[in-house]
């Protein structure tokens, strides 16, 4: 839920400070090219299947479905806390992967929320960040859509932490097409018309996002001379 809702500020919002943005787009055409293909695959194929996908199951099936692919993210979460000296938040979420995955029928449930037990997020390129590595170039991937350099590498580190990979390939294919069709469904009807360039709309949104959860949430000065720029000094 909380995906959803910055989602949805940050795509109203980015307009408002995209003129403040510094280029840090050396790619660009290529960028542009992914952008296009990737909003085309969503138009014929991904948005239609949420759609289906959304029709035909339940609402409390949905959830379930969300909390489980969240509980596998925990790991994850948990390991990155611990690389940025952050040891509440990585017992928060050790705690909660234990709980969900045995009281909650493998993350079916979110027993630990129920019991103010919050889920955060944590990953390999907000660890970097957390220790100054900038963010390097901007880059869009087919299907998986906005990145930067620094993302991309945490994210190649990152995914032996997630349980999905350590199934065999078929096993990984499905939970990973499973989880990219419910992650489309949270966000329908939440794609507001956008004015202006699409794509520059999407970086902006994308960089601020990251920016906020480099800075656990924190709301930095979005006319900085630097978007791009993150300050791991204010998350230590």
């Amino acid at each position: 839920m909380i995906r959803v809702i910055w989602c949805v500020v940050t795509l109203f919002c980015a307009p408002l400070v995209a003129h403040a943005e510094t280029e840090n787009d050396p790619f660009e055409g290529w960028n542009r090219a992914m952008f296009s293909f990737n909003q085309n695959a969503d138009k014929y194929v991904l948005k239609p299947v949420a759609e289906g996908y959304e029709a035909v199951t339940p609402a409390p099936i949905r959830t379930g479905v969300s909390n489980f692919f969240n509980n596998l993210g925990e790991p994850i979460t948990a390991v990155n806390s611990v690389l940025q000296a952050k040891p509440d938040k990585a017992a928060r979420s050790l705690t909660r992967f234990l709980f969900n995955t045995t009281f909650g029928l493998l993350g079916l449930f979110d027993v630990a929320g129920a019991m103010g037990i919050e889920r955060e997020k944590e990953d390999l390129g907000q660890t970097l960040a957390y220790w100054g590595v900038g963010a390097g170039p901007y880059l869009v991937l087919p299907i998986l859509g906005p990145s930067n350099l620094r993302d991309l590498g945490g994210r190649v580190i990152d995914r032996p932490l997630n349980p999905i990979s350590w199934q065999d390939e078929v096993g990984m294919t499905e939970l990973l097409v499973g989880d990219g069709i419910q992650t489309r469904a949270q966000l329908l009807g939440v794609e507001p018309k956008s004015v202006g360039d699409p794509y520059v709309l999407m970086r902006s949104a994308y960089e601020q996002r990251r920016r906020y959860e480099i800075n656990d949430g924190i709301v930095v000065d979005l006319f900085l001379d630097d978007p791009f720029l993150d300050d791991p000094s204010t998350t230590k």
